[in-house]
């Protein structure tokens, strides 16, 4: 997720950031219809909205 070129140095920022990618993993690791990796259901999800609800779904 590009963590290497986030510019969120202060404050809690990057806590707040981690527990969001986490919650991003967890969810997309959830999803078992797609048998591909995480990398490859977060570029669908980005493309397709129909997949997008089936993961925010679970």
């Amino acid at each position: 997720m590009n963590e290497d070129d986030s510019r969120t140095g202060n404050g809690h920022a990057q806590d707040n950031l981690a527990v969001l990618r986490r919650l991003a993993f967890n969810t997309l690791r959830r999803e078992k219809s797609a048998k591909t990796g995480i990398a490859a259901k977060r570029d669908q999800a980005g493309w397709e909205t129909d997949y997008l609800l089936i993961v925010l779904s679970q």
